[in-house]
């Protein structure tokens, strides 16, 4: 159990799509069992000029360098609402790489950054599905709000940080929202579901 982290991802892009240099940020809630406790960290990281989808790619590879930093290989379950991460990686990215990362509707945008990722998943067993945003998964949320506050006020974490998560959820709940979520529980489901080698659909959490 010690070695699977569960790890909870967003993106943002402030005017994506609109001309100019449009901020973004990437942040992500990270969850491992270390000495019987659930340890969780927080990262993010603001680009100054991007886009939705290259942020998404930014925080996966971020992610996975970070855990490995200790030469650790881990059971990674990466959770994203981003079709174009999770798609990428089950579905595009094994058969860009073994045509020699060609296509043949034409170049691959974001190359760089695929072909990064590619090679920083290598370091661990990662698995990715995906998570449909904004249906009430609070750590989807409060993923996403690390993402936006990062672009917004253009602040990077420079790795890993003290999660703020559990607070979050509190300030949340006072409000009345993710009334009965108990974040170690929904943590542990996955973490079994992880150790135990069970593979996940694209869609974990999709609801109609």
């Amino acid at each position: 159990m010690s070695h699977v982290a569960i790890v909870h991802l967003d993106e943002s892009c402030l005017g994506n799509g609109r001309m100019g240099e449009n901020p973004g940020g990437a942040g992500g809630l990270i969850e491992v069992r270390a000495r019987k406790r659930i340890q969780r960290r927080d990262f993010y990281e603001f680009i100054p000029a991007t886009t939705n989808n290259r942020m998404a790619l930014r925080g996966a590879i971020m992610t996975l360098q970070l855990l490995a930093t200790k030469g650790n290989r881990l059971r990674v379950l990466m959770v994203s609402d981003s079709e174009y991460l999770v798609k990428g990686m089950r579905e595009w990215a094994p058969g860009w790489a073994a045509r020699g990362w060609i296509r043949k509707a034409g170049p691959i945008e974001n190359l760089a950054l695929w072909q990064e990722l590619a090679t920083a998943a290598r370091l661990h067993d990662v698995q990715w599905t995906w998570v449909r945003g904004h249906e009430g998964n609070p750590k989807n949320e409060y993923a996403n709000d690390l993402a936006i506050t990062a672009a917004r006020d253009r602040k990077s974490s420079h790795g890993t940080v003290e999660s703020g998560f559990l607070e979050w959820l509190e300030a949340k709940q006072a409000k009345g929202l993710f009334e009965g979520y108990d974040p170690d529980q929904a943590f542990q489901v996955l973490e079994q579901r992880v150790a135990q080698g069970e593979s996940f659909p694209l869609g974990l959490y999709r609801t109609a």
